[in-house]
């Protein structure tokens, strides 16, 4: 999502290509022990004792590690002492001050600017604690960091450790080195006695914790620190400088190693917050201590043989090296390994290659809707000399991915889709940005419920955008249990970036430590570099001068090829890496890794936004390979907005309304989009008349992406003028930071907008889409399921004046092809319109459907003859429901006296969904479920029931 394009707001810089755009440390040396599998009957005898003696573990035998969290309440203080409060630990300052009362709600209002002062200070977070063990018989004690955000002194009883610049990090740094400020551009490390070399991930205190220590983290403000690093970078400029004025946001978001988006977006509130925001505790260990446990699949098709590889990376700690014994037990698969293995002195790896039992049926993980998320339990037990048993519990999912790139016959370029487990999955989904602009408000249930969305909406993809932040572990271990596939940006977007020696060093770091942390997750299936930024050189822009673009070319190669992308062949060969998105993948490689149009439909992805087109409009979108980011905006419930607002604020053109449009005119796009097929709302009262605008502009958006969708679905097997095979469609965008006008289709919340039931149906595995070309409308089949079906499609013309149909059709066997798009139905409007009752475009509608054996039926479509401010016909309607429980269920039985085109239920902020929304009614009654998130009840839902339909609007 790039801040610029002519969706989201953005700099005053030259456009990408019409319609195109949208603008949404140190490497610890690896020193690998040779992980050598060996018969049991030569394993040193000294070993297998080891073995025998440590037993059945889930607990270590004596001399384990001791590990105590420092989570909890922390003294925080801002630069001068003027405010002292307690503050959560993992948690943030501007949380920290809600809590207390200090200040309202950040989302309330405009105290996104109110509070920009948060930022601009310096806040220290302290706490004294009592060490929980005896310090002398540890050789090594850490203070471990998960995550800093962002740039801070890490200080223990007033010794400093070291500093952190990359909220993305965990930390380590040896405690023979104390870090001074030594002046506004750089930090000099001041030797003590050894003068060991920074490394960044965890502070060894060994020699400074006492029985009562005091830790200090003080920070600078990020806002400040990106600004000094910009002033310093002398040489040449890193562009763009600052965000457009309309996201009211912080410059140089380019110069630190922090969210993106926290400095501002086009759908977001600037919020650069400073604060403790993952794990922070002591662990102390002799001998050894494992820092990292991963395993990722493989399949060799010679040998039709599974196999994983699992990774341990150890602290060794003394000089010699250490032996032991490691064994692998996956019973379910009949696989039991041992290896010997021999860890030297430092930090380094070990790297066991488990052949899975060929006589065992191994189970593959599957895509949402293309079969099971099945996991194997594994236990890896490592046994190492003189020393404690580690027991690792995890599972094992076996899948494979391929980025196919190849020739396709009929058309230039390449193609552009991915295998699983050797077949083609078309990618339906969105994009997700972070769920809110406080890390620590971000709890488990908050994932399960979006991505629960995603998944019941039919999705089977996501991609996570890189403006915000690697998700935490349960996000990606929900999508390995819902089968949702990660697309998994690196965080840079929308911008050039520096390559300074240090810069690099911090995002090697960051990278090597993100893909250790991830790579065990079957969701991931593609690492990318980064958003946007290849078509930000290639498109220029930055208004760079030609003779200069060189220099950023070079940077970009250095900064996503030569550093990134290395790391991540080395670090995890078990899934496809592109540099950027969008790409020419293949093509982009080959002009040098900026290609002169990443844009091209033939080949890679692509990101299009128009907001000037008529979104009905099939013909305007690119017939692309694949669609990664398109997506139109709407306005969130009344119900959402109303919590953060108030009377004088609810107006399409209040102050308010202004300020949270963070896109620029992206109101005004949005009445444009709306004008083409709706009336505009005229109601003298101005609530009602906000109320309108706000269900006018999820009407629009549901039908402009549903419209592009279809296209993209329908696109999936043909090739029209070398143009095709499009094989992936993930609209922007899938949840909100705050409550304001954006792309999403989940609200702040987690409510859902008429888009994402919308996109229930047409992301359903069986669906028939209708368009028209020169006045012929074709009907194509579109399946995502795995068999060729005969079945019959069902296509009934109504009058908008009548609920009795005008005339039906049924259409029988025909067939649809297996994961693919086929017509199946062509024939000319007139002629369809003469055969009933000489129905006009304005006066009739048309539905249809699809219906199979065994109960198979697709969602009900619609195609409209004509705008529907154009209608003929439509009579303003009585809407009514009933509501009743059944089990844990409320049932709405909905009544209409007449044509209800787009009729909406809401039950303001009782959370929970319904089965479908926003449809149009041509029948007198309809049942519609909703399925609740918290205690309500009949009475409740009764009270706040809201119906509305396109006649209700005036």
């Amino acid at each position: 999502m790039a801040v610029r394009r002519p969706r989201r707001g953005a700099a005053a810089v030259p456009r990408p290509p019409a319609g195109f755009s949208r603008q949404s440390c140190w490497l610890a040396a690896r020193r690998t022990g040779a992980a050598v599998g060996r018969p049991a009957s030569v394993l040193p005898l000294l070993l297998l004792l080891l073995v025998l003696a440590a037993g059945r573990a889930g607990v270590s035998a004596a001399g384990g590690p001791e590990v105590h969290s420092l989570r909890g309440s922390w003294r925080l203080a801002n630069g001068n002492g003027s405010v002292v409060l307690r503050g959560e630990v993992p948690g943030c300052v501007h949380t920290a001050l809600h809590r207390r009362g200090l200040i309202q709600d950040p989302y309330y209002r405009f105290n996104d600017v109110m509070y920009r002062w948060i930022s601009l200070d310096n806040w220290t977070y302290s706490r004294t604690f009592r060490t929980p063990f005896d310090i002398g018989k540890w050789q090594k004690v850490n203070l471990v960091f998960e995550g800093v955000d962002t740039v801070a002194q890490i200080l223990i009883n007033n010794i400093t450790l070291g500093r952190t610049d990359n909220m993305f990090n965990r930390y380590e740094v040896s405690w023979q080195q104390s870090v001074s400020w030594k002046d506004s551009c750089t930090y000099q490390i001041s030797e003590l006695e050894q003068g060991a070399p920074l490394k960044m991930q965890s502070f060894d205190i060994t020699s400074v914790i006492k029985e009562i220590s005091f830790v200090e983290v003080r920070f600078l403000s990020a806002v400040s620190y990106a600004a000094e690093q910009s002033r310093c970078h002398k040489a040449y400029s890193i562009p763009p400088a600052c965000p457009p004025p309309v996201q009211k946001g912080e410059c140089h978001a380019n110069f630190i190693r922090k969210e993106q988006c926290s400095f501002s977006w086009d759908w977001g509130p600037s919020f650069p917050t400073q604060g403790i925001w993952k794990d922070v505790r002591i662990e102390a260990y002799n001998r050894y201590h494992l820092i990292y446990f991963s395993l990722t699949s493989f399949f060799a098709k010679s040998a039709e043989q599974w196999s994983l590889e699992i990774e341990s990376v150890f602290d060794v700690v003394g000089s010699k090296p250490i032996e032991g014994l490691v064994t692998v037990n996956i019973p379910k698969l009949q696989t039991n390994q041992t290896f010997s293995v021999k860890l030297q002195p430092g930090e380094g790896s070990i790297v066991l290659h488990v052949n899975i039992n060929k006589s065992s049926t191994v189970e593959a993980w599957w895509p949402n809707g293309h079969g099971k998320q099945t996991g194997y339990n594994m236990t890896t037990t490592f046994i190492m000399e003189a020393g404690y048993q580690i027991e690792k519990f995890s599972k094992a999912y076996f899948r494979t991915v391929e980025l196919v790139q190849e020739p396709i016959p009929g058309s230039p370029g390449l193609s552009f889709y991915f295998r699983i487990n050797g077949r083609p999955i078309f990618f339906k989904g969105s994009n997700w940005i972070p769920a809110d602009s406080f890390q620590d408000k971000v709890t488990y249930d908050t994932l399960w419920l979006l991505l629960k969305s995603a998944a019941d909406a039919n999705m089977n993809a996501l991609r996570v955008w890189g403006g915000g932040v690697y998700e935490q572990d349960e996000f990606y271990d929900i999508c390995d249990e819902m089968g949702i596939m990660i697309w998994q940006d690196f965080m840079f977007a929308c911008a050039l970036y520096p390559t300074d020696q240090n810069y690099l060093e911090s995002v090697r770091a960051e990278v090597s430590h993100q893909v250790k942390r991830l790579k065990s997750h079957p969701s991931i299936i593609l690492w990318s570099g980064n958003n946007e930024n290849e078509a930000a050189i290639a498109s220029n822009w930055f208004s760079i001068p030609y003779a200069d673009k060189e220099v950023y070319i070079n940077d970009y190669v250095m900064l996503y090829v030569k550093n990134i992308r290395e790391i991540v062949l080395t670090e995890d060969k078990s899934r496809p890496f592109i540099a950027s998105s969008p790409t020419n993948g293949l093509k982009s490689v080959e002009e040098g890794w900026v290609s002169q149009n990443p844009y091209d439909t033939r080949y890679g992805d692509t990101h299009f936004y128009d907001y000037s087109s008529d979104c009905w409009n099939w013909t305007v979108y690119p017939k692309t390979r694949f669609a990664s980011e398109y997506g139109f905006q709407s306005w969130p419930s009344f119900s959402t907005i109303e919590k953060i607002s108030s009377t004088e604020d609810w107006s399409y053109t209040s102050n308010f309304s202004l300020h949270r449009q963070h896109h620029e005119n992206g109101n005004d796009q949005m009445l444009q989009q709306i004008a083409y097929h709706f009336k505009l709302p005229q109601s003298t009262d101005p609530i009602k008349k906000f109320k309108d605008m706000i269900y006018l502009t999820q009407v629009m958006q549901a039908q402009c992406i549903k419209t592009e969708t279809e296209f993209y679905r329908f696109s999936q097997s043909e090739i029209i003028k070398g143009e095709g095979h499009t094989m992936g469609a993930l609209y922007w965008q899938l949840n909100d930071i705050w409550q304001a006008p954006s792309w999403a289709s989940l609200e702040y919340g987690g409510k859902w907008k008429l888009l994402h039931y919308f996109a229930q149906n047409f992301f359903a595995p069986l669906l028939p889409v209708a368009y028209e070309d020169k006045g012929v409308l074709y009907i194509y089949g579109v399946s995502d399921l795995h068999e060729n079906h005969k079945l019959t499609l069902r296509v009934v013309v109504h009058a908008w004046s009548s609920l009795e149909p005008v005339c039906t059709l049924a259409k029988d066997r025909v067939t649809v092809k297996a994961q693919s798009a086929v017509p199946i139905y062509k024939e000319s409007v007139n002629d369809l319109l003469g055969r009933c009752r000489n129905c006009t475009r304005r006066s009739c509608v048309i539905t249809f459907w699809l219906v199979g054996e065994g109960g198979l039926q697709s969602p009900t479509n619609q195609h409209f003859l004509s705008s529907l401010r154009d209608a003929e016909g439509l009579e303003k309607t009585q809407l009514s429901a009933s509501v009743s429980q059944r089990d844990d269920i409320y049932v709405f039985v909905l009544h209409t006296t007449a044509v209800a085109p787009f009729v909406s239920l809401d039950v303001g902020s009782i959370k929970g969904r319904f089965s479908e929304n926003g449809f149009l009614m041509t029948e007198k009654k309809k049942v519609v479920e909703f399925y609740p998130w918290e205690l309500t009840s009949v009475e409740e839902l009764e009270k706040s029931l809201t119906l509305t339909s396109l006649v209700d609007v005036v």
